[in-house]
C-alpha cells in the first residue's frame, strides 16, 4: 500500500468501462485502488479470531469498525486514550468506521427517534444512551478513523412512502450537522486525525423520487464520498439492482461511490458494473463461522458429509494460507468438533477470496474485458456446490 503523507484526499477515475469505474482514492492514512471490498471488524476485530495484522496477509485495503458497538465497549475515550483505533488495532493503512445508526435502529428494541438524534437503551446493559450527528462525529473523531460516515436512519424495507420521505429529510438536516461538528472538531489541536473525511449517506427507501431527491439535497454539500444505504434490508435482489440503476447515475461521478451492507460475490459484479466503487459487508466472516466457503467454482458447505474424505484443499485456485495447509476433510473436522480453528481458518479463506475477487475485478476493468467477467463469474460465484 503507497502512503502519501502529505496528500489529504484525492480520488481519480483511472478508467470507465460502460458504467464500471477503475479509480485510486488517497488519502492521509494511504492509496487504494478501486474498487475494493472493506473487511468488518465491528468491534475492532474481525470475528473468528482475525487481527489487523492478519488482514495484511489476507490482503486487505481498509478496515471498517463500528461506532455503536466500539462506543458501548471499550468507549471511544478509552481508544482515544490508546492513540486512536489505529493505533490499538496496530492497523496501517486506511479505517472506516460506521456511523453507527444502523446498529442503533436495528440493535435498540426501545428507541425514540427525535430531531436532535436518538435516545435508546444499550444491547449490552440496558443503559440509557443518547446518540445524534454530533455525538456520532464526536466518538468518531476520537476513533480517530480516516472516513467517518454520517449518522443517519436506516429504514427496513418495504417503510411506508410518508414516513421515508420525513426520514430522508431528518437524514438531510443530520448531515448538514455532520458535516459542521466534523469541521469544528477537525479544527482542534487534540484531534487525533485532522484530516478526517465524511462521506454523506443516501437514503429514500425503494423509492425513486424519493432516492434521487435525498441524492441531489446531500450532493450540495459537495463531501469527499457518498453512500448508498437502507438497502439488503428487506428488498429483493432484483428491487436492489433498480435502485442502484437509477440512484448511482445521480451520486457525483468525481467521488467515490461506496453500496453499504453488500453483498455477495455476485452482488459486488454486478454493482460495480453499476458503478459502485467501495464495498463492506459480514457475509464472507459470518458464513465462514457456520462452514460456508466461497469457491472460484461456486459455494460450498463443508459440514456436507461428502467432505469427509476430501483431501484437496478449500479451492485449488486459492493461495490463501487456509488453502496452501489444509484440507477440506481437515476443515470440516473442525467444525464438526466445535474448534475455534475452524472459524479462524475458514474466515480467512472467505476474507482472502473477496478481496482476490476485488483483485480480478480490477485486473479486468485495466484489461477492458470486466464485460466477459461478468458474464462468466456473476453466475458462477452464486451457484452453491453442495
Amino acid at each position: 500500500m503507497e502512503i502519501k503523507e502529505n496528500v489529504i484526499y484525492m480520488f481519480e477515475l483511472l478508467k470507465i468501462e460502460n458504467d464500471a469505474r477503475r479509480g485510486r482514492l488517497t488519502t492521509v492514512h494511504g492509496t487504494v485502488e478501486t474498487p475494493f471490498f472493506m473487511n468488518v471488524a465491528t468491534a475492532a476485530a474481525i470475528k473468528g479470531g482475525i487481527s489487523a495484522l492478519d488482514l495484511e496477509e489476507l490482503k486487505c485495503p481498509v478496515m471498517l469498525c463500528n461506532t455503536y458497538h466500539l462506543h458501548i465497549r471499550p468507549s471511544d475515550t478509552v481508544i482515544r486514550k490508546m492513540g486512536g483505533l489505529r493505533a490499538f488495532t496496530r492497523w496501517a493503512g486506511p479505517l472506516l468506521t460506521d456511523s453507527g445508526g444502523f446498529q442503533v435502529f436495528s440493535l435498540a428494541k426501545l428507541r425514540r427517534i427525535k430531531e436532535e438524534g436518538v435516545y435508546f437503551s444499550s444491547h449490552v446493559d440496558g443503559k440509557k444512551i443518547f446518540m445524534g450527528p454530533e455525538e456520532s462525529m464526536q466518538i468518531q473523531s476520537n476513533l480517530g478513523s480516516t472516513i467517518a460516515m454520517a449518522f443517519d436512519e436506516c429504514v427496513e424495507n418495504p417503510a411506508p412512502y410518508e414516513y421515508v420521505k420525513k426520514s430522508a429529510e431528518m437524514t438531510t438536516r443530520w448531515l448538514v450537522r455532520c458535516k459542521n461538528e466534523l469541521e469544528r472538531l477537525n479544527a482542534l489541536d487534540s484531534t487525533i486525525n485532522k484530516n478526517q473525511l465524511l462521506f454523506g449517506i443516501n437514503q429514500g427507501g425503494t423509492f425513486k423520487d424519493l432516492r434521487i431527491e435525498h441524492m441531489k439535497n446531500i450532493a450540495e454539500l459537495d463531501l469527499p464520498g457518498y453512500a448508498v444505504g437502507g438497502l439488503a434490508v428487506g428488498e429483493t435482489t432484483d428491487v436492489m439492482y433498480e435502485v442502484l440503476d437509477y440512484i448511482v447515475p445521480e451520486m457525483p461521478a468525481d467521488k467515490p461511490r461506496y453500496l453499504m451492507g453488500v453483498g455477495t460475490p455476485s452482488n459486488l459484479i454486478e454493482a460495480v458494473a453499476r458503478g459502485i466503487d467501495m464495498f463492506d459487508c459480514v457475509m464472507p466472516s459470518r458464513n465462514a463461522r457456520h462452514g460456508t466457503v466461497f469457491t472460484w467454482g461456486g459455494i460450498i458447505q463443508l459440514m456436507n458429509e461428502r467432505y469427509t474424505l476430501d483431501d484437496s484443499p478449500l479451492d485449488p485456485e486459492c493461495g490463501c494460507p487456509t488453502c496452501r495447509s489444509f484440507s477440506r476433510a481437515y476443515l470440516r473436522h473442525l467444525f464438526k468438533a466445535g474448534e475455534h480453528l475452524a472459524a479462524r481458518l475458514g474466515v480467512m479463506h472467505n476474507l482472502y477470496f473477496y478481496n482476490t475477487l476485488m483483485e480480478k475485478i480490477k485486473d479486468a476493468l485495466d484489461s477492458g474485458t470486466f464485460a466477459q467477467f461478468r458474464a462468466k463469474y456473476s453466475p458462477l460465484l452464486a451457484q452453491k456446490r453442495i
